[in-house]
């Protein structure tokens, strides 16, 4: 009796196992998730500067995002891999500068790291581990200059308007693919720009043509706003 009770948790454990394993293989491709510090800011959820100071006016890390080509995607891959701050130790001078949180209180940026490695970066281990995730979004920052694409194109973080089509026809200019775009509203009630995704392959390292793109709720012409 003890025997197959014996047999019975191991097979159980392997399903476990294989089920985890399984999830954190199966995604097509990621979305490489830019913000604009200026519009985070300027929502009614306002925001907190981290302890390491204002950063530079320049788009921000949100995320390196698995996702299928219908649009939904995995999250929660692995319960049994947590952020290790040791992991990232050695770039933690490029996160605080391109990976900074913005939410409130004011933070170092664990938090805000240790939630993007467990509900997005887990499910991504069969291709970066903990380390290598965040290597590979700061990589593609590198090769994904938002700012000086929209800047060589005359549009500038002035609070003034631009067309949508003017904006992701820039990004398409600098990058090479044509970019999903978020807006959010301020308390006035203006269209802004808030978040550029592109997509990445699935080994994190070559921007792509996106599968599918977000539905970004924009407007016809956005504000650009100062930071």
């Amino acid at each position: 009796m003890r025997y197959s009770t014996t047999i019975i948790l191991i097979k159980l454990l392997v399903i476990q196992y294989l089920s985890v394993l399984c999830a954190s293989q199966d995604f097509d491709f990621f979305y490489f998730v830019q913000q604009w510090p200026g519009a985070y800011c300027d929502t009614k959820h306002s925001c907190c500067y981290p302890k390491s100071g204002k950063p530079a006016a320049d788009f921000g890390i949100h995320g390196l995002w698995p996702n299928y080509k219908d649009g939904s995607y995995p999250s929660n891959c692995d319960p049994d891999s947590v952020f290790d701050k040791s992991e990232i130790s050695e770039l933690m001078g490029s996160l605080e500068k391109s990976w900074p949180s913005m939410s409130c209180p004011s933070s170092n940026g664990y938090r805000f790291w240790s939630h993007e490695w467990e509900k997005h970066g887990t499910c991504s281990e069969s291709e970066l581990d903990q380390k290598d995730y965040f290597q590979a979004g700061l990589k593609l920052k590198e090769k994904a200059n938002l700012l000086q694409a929209l800047k060589k194109a005359g549009i500038k973080p002035d609070d003034e308007l631009y067309s949508l089509e003017s904006i992701v026809e820039a990004i398409k200019e600098g990058v090479g693919h044509a970019p999903g775009i978020e807006c959010n509203k301020d308390s006035a009630g203006n269209s802004q720009l808030y978040q550029v995704y592109l997509c990445v392959d699935t080994s994190g390292q070559d921007i792509i043509e996106c599968p599918i793109l977000p539905k970004g709720r924009c407007a016809s012409t956005i504000q650009f706003p100062k930071f």
